[in-house]
């Protein structure tokens, strides 16, 4: 017969003592079952100041809330209650004798993933008390370092595992924190040679601060830069890199409007992309999925510099815009403007430009700038398509031609195709959409160029009118899909995924389909 749905069987030890088995009634008070199982041991101790932990696996203690998570065969551990071990561990890491602190900082790390345990500590002073022992504690043990140099490193690696552990809890408010504890941390980040384990949480802290605290952020800034993170993205381990990569994408992200488009100018320098390009995607290690997330992040803040341009409508009137249309059909068709070769009839001109703006591929022949006053893509088409004029002059130049001088119905419009290909580039690099906290599809051409967008676009829109023609298309194709809201997708997975590109991508396999 099964027992009771409100009674599990468990195992409970005690040091020096038998594992009792008994079945624990959760209807009873905890603190009954406690006295119930101390008694039985007849341990002299106050039975308050003990309680039931996890024996193995998390080491979590058992409260009113979670015993309802206890399973029948668990082995669980008589101990010393949170509150009890929080007073201990407080006493003890203020220790003036360096092998107990270090020992008590040991354990303060451990017990500190535990919610419970860490509130009791909190309520101690315990967070402002590790803060004054970093702040601080390169100066009072200065003299130490040289004949305690190893023990000095185990207590601060401790004492911020620590400090990290407390404060992933949400207990405490990032905003407390003063400019003296930022500096001591970030100090730890731009030394060069420091303890792998401090450089960690050091990276670690200065992430959650930043992505935790408008205030901090500014602090924060004014201590670190993009440069003196490169060295981290330099070294082998990957652990680094990822907690490097993470603060240089928590900047990004906090950063105002006006600045974030400087930061993006420092992300796409050369350097910066060559070292994550040779020292992580390169590197021998397989990329885990932690780094492959913020990379990941990386790209969609910096794509998603491009959202005020695609939601940029085209001004008509606007001279400027005009001319970026005007110079499409110069490089086009190799034509000057010259206001006297058609003898000064407008008429004439108009008629030129009507037939040149449809061999472009504009819808509006006449006025090709009310083709850009959708949003998406908006502005962001016309510069792809200027873009891919001005760096691959040939191949659009071959594409227009070659489009100008096929039937109508076989005609695969370039103006069109660019409009709802950009379209399409937007909704597959989720321009303009935050960052999910789940994703890790980066692709590795984005660290391979500066323009790594139009990029994309210019290999999409020759393998468009590429398979156009080998599918011989008609334009009833195009209306299908715009009328269905679907579009010709295009799938680049070697140009997404190959790490060492050249501009004519030789080799790579690309597939087109018509949904």
């Amino acid at each position: 017969m099964p027992p009771p749905s409100d009674t599990v069987k468990v195992a409970i030890q005690w040091p020096g003592a038998f594992p009792k088995l008994m079945e624990i009634d959760q209807k009873k008070p905890l603190s009954a079952i406690i006295k119930e199982v101390s008694d039985g041991w007849s341990i002299i101790e106050n039975h308050e100041d003990l309680a039931l932990q996890y024996g193995e696996g998390s080491g979590f203690y058992i409260t009113e809330k979670n015993r309802n998570e206890i399973k029948n065969g668990a082995i669980l551990r008589l101990t010393s209650s949170p509150t009890h071990t929080a007073h201990k561990l407080h006493e003890r890491v203020q220790s003036s004798s360096m092998d107990v602190k270090l020992e008590a900082l040991k354990d303060l790390a451990r017990f500190s993933r535990d919610i419970t345990f860490a509130q009791e500590f909190i309520n101690l002073d315990g967070i402002y008390l590790l803060t004054q022992m970093v702040e601080s504690g390169t100066e009072k043990y200065q003299k130490l370092q040289k004949i305690m140099k190893p023990c000095f490193g185990e207590m601060l690696s401790y004492t911020l595992t620590a400090f990290v552990e407390l404060m992933d809890h949400g207990i405490v408010s990032w905003d407390t924190f003063s400019v003296a504890f930022i500096k001591k941390i970030a100090s730890f980040v731009n030394k060069s040679g420091m303890d792998i384990s401090i450089l960690q949480r050091s990276l670690a802290i200065l992430e959650s601060m930043v992505l935790n605290s408008h205030d901090l952020y500014q602090k924060v800034a004014q201590e670190i830069s993009i440069g003196q993170l490169i060295p981290h993205l330099q070294g082998t381990d990957q652990e680094i890199q990822t907690y490097a990569i993470a603060v240089i994408n928590a900047l990004f992200l906090k950063a105002p409007d006006a600045m974030r488009q400087e930061m993006a100018n420092i992300l796409t320098q050369k350097q910066l992309r060559s070292i994550i390009l040779t020292h992580v995607i390169r590197a021998q290690n397989a990329i885990n999925n932690e780094m492959a997330h913020q990379l990941y992040v990386l790209q969609v803040l910096t794509f998603n510099l491009l959202e005020d341009r695609m939601m940029t409508k085209m001004d008509p009137q606007d001279q400027a815009q005009r001319d970026i249309i005007f110079e499409l059909r110069r490089i086009a068709f190799d034509v000057e403007p010259d206001q006297n070769s058609l003898g000064g009839s407008i008429e004439k001109r108009k008629s030129m430009y009507t037939r040149d703006y449809k061999k472009l591929g504009f819808t509006n022949n006449v006025n090709p700038a009310l083709d850009f006053t959708h949003t998406p893509p908006g502005m962001l088409a016309l510069d792809n398509m200027l873009y891919f004029a001005k760096h691959q002059q040939d191949a659009y130049i071959r594409i227009v031609l070659e489009n100008s001088s096929r039937e109508d119905k076989h005609e695969c419009p370039f103006g069109r195709s660019s409009i709802e290909l950009t379209k399409m580039l937007c909704e597959i690099l989720k321009v303009g959409e935050l960052p999910s906290e789940t994703c890790n599809d980066f692709h590795p051409m984005f660290f391979t160029h500066d323009r790594s967008f139009e990029e994309f676009f210019c290999i999409g829109i020759q393998l468009l009118n590429k398979t156009w023609k080998e599918m011989r298309a008609t334009s009833e194709d195009f209306n299908k899909g715009s009328r269905e809201k679907s579009y010709f997708v295009v799938f680049f997975p070697d140009a997404f995924h190959i790490c060492n590109i050249s501009p004519s991508f030789p080799g790579a396999v690309y597939h087109l389909v018509v949904i």
